[in-house]
C-alpha cells in the first residue's frame, strides 16, 4: 500500500527519533557503571518523552470528542497519534533499561504493551476493511439505517410473495402498510453504494408503468403456490427477520442459489420472475449483514483500546509523580 505525504512525513521522523535514541542509549548503557537506570537524567529524558507522546496519542480522542477544538488537520493527528504512540513502547524501554522493575511499573509495561498491539492491530483493521467492504458490500448503506432498510426488504417480499399466493395471514396494520408506499425509495436514498437496489429499481420501474396500464397480477393455485408458500413463511421470513434458528441456508450465497434453483423447478414459469426479485433480496440482506459483522471488526477493538489507554495514562501519572518524589 502507497504511503500518502503525510503518513511518509511521519513515518521518516519516527523513524529519525528510533535511530537517535537507541544510538543514545547504546552509548549510554555502555558508560553507565551500574548499567541504565530510570531515574538517571538520561533514564528520565526517555520517560518524559515517552509519556508525552503517549499524552499526545491521548488527545486525539479529545479532539474528536471537542468540536471546536480543531488545531491542525485530522488526518495529521491520526498519523502522529499511530507513530508516536507506537514510538512510546521502545522509549519507554529505553527508560527502564528493557527492566520491569516492581509491581506498578510491571502493570504499566504490560498495559503499554497490550495497548500498543491493539492499536497496530486496530490500524491494520482500518486499511484492510473499508476495500473488502467496498467490494463484498456492493450496497452499503448508512450503519445506522440496517434496522429500517432490513424491514423495507421484508416488507418488499412480503408483497412479492402475496402477488403470487395471496393473503400470507400476517395480519398488517395500515401503518405497515403505509409505510411501503414510500419504502422503496428510502431504500434507493439510504444505498450509499453507486449502484441502485435492483429490487427497487424494479418497483419504481412497475410504478411508472402502472400510470399508463395497470399491471396484471398472476395468482397460483394453493396446490401451486404451496410450495413457494411453505418456504417462505418456514424459512425466507425468519431469515430477512434474522432469527438464529431458521433460514441459516440463506446466509450462504451458494447454498441460496441452490434453494432458489430447486424452487424454479416446484414453481410454474409465471413464479419464475419474482422467484428472481425474492432471491435478490436475499442477496441485499447478507450484503446487509456483512456489513453490520465488518462494521464491528472495524469498531469493536476500540472497546479495548480506549479503556487500556485512559489506565495508563493514569497510571503513567501516577508513577511519574511517585518517581519524583520520593
Amino acid at each position: 500500500m502507497r504511503m500518502d505525504q503525510t503518513q511518509r512525513g511521519w513515518a521518516l521522523a519516527a523513524l529519525a527519533i528510533l535511530v537517535s535514541s537507541a544510538v543514545v542509549y547504546v552509548f549510554y548503557d555502555l558508560d553507565a557503571p551500574q548499567g541504565p537506570r530510570g531515574g538517571s537524567m538520561i533514564g528520565l529524558t526517555f520517560g518524559a518523552v515517552g509519556f508525552a507522546f503517549m499524552i499526545f496519542s491521548a488527545l486525539l480522542g479529545a479532539r474528536k470528542r471537542v468540536p471546536t477544538w480543531r488545531v491542525g488537520r485530522a488526518q495529521a493527528w491520526m498519523r502522529g497519534h499511530l507513530w508516536l504512540g507506537l514510538l512510546a513502547l521502545p522509549l519507554i524501554l529505553f527508560h527502564g533499561g528493557f527492566h520491569f522493575g516492581g509491581t506498578l511499573t510491571r502493570v504499566l509495561m504490560w498495559l503499554l504493551m497490550i495497548t500498543v498491539l491493539s492499536g497496530v492491530f486496530g490500524a491494520g483493521l482500518q486499511h484492510y476493511i473499508p476495500p473488502v467492504m467496498t467490494s463484498d458490500v456492493r450496497l452499503e448503506t448508512i450503519y445506522d439505517e440496517i434496522g429500517r432498510v432490513r424491514t423495507l426488504l421484508r416488507e418488499e417480499a412480503d408483497r412479492a410473495v402475496e402477488s403470487l399466493c395471496g393473503s400470507l395471514g400476517l395480519h398488517k396494520t395500515s401503518d405497515q402498510e403505509g409505510r411501503r408506499a414510500g419504502g422503496f425509495t428510502a431504500l434507493r436514498t439510504m444505498a450509499a453504494s453507486a449502484v441502485p437496489l435492483r429490487t427497487s429499481a424494479a418497483v419504481s420501474a412497475g410504478a411508472s408503468a402502472a400510470v399508463a396500464a395497470a399491471p396484471e397480477i398472476i395468482l397460483l393455485s394453493a396446490e401451486e403456490s404451496a410450495p413457494l408458500r411453505r418456504f417462505y413463511l418456514d424459512e425466507m421470513r425468519s431469515f430477512l427477520e434474522r432469527s438464529k434458528q431458521r433460514g441459516q441456508r440463506l446466509g450462504d450465497a451458494a447454498k441460496a442459489s441452490s434453494v432458489f434453483t430447486g424452487l424454479r423447478t416446484l414453481l410454474p414459469a409465471a413464479a419464475h420472475a419474482t422467484l428472481a426479485d425474492l432471491e435478490d433480496i436475499c442477496d441485499e440482506a447478507r450484503q446487509l449483514t456483512r456489513q453490520e459483522r465488518l462494521h464491528h471488526w472495524l469498531h469493536g477493538w476500540l472497546l479495548l483500546h480506549i479503556p487500556l489507554s485512559l489506565a495508563l495514562i493514569l497510571l503513567g501519572a501516577i508513577h511519574a509523580v511517585m518517581a519524583l518524589r520520593y
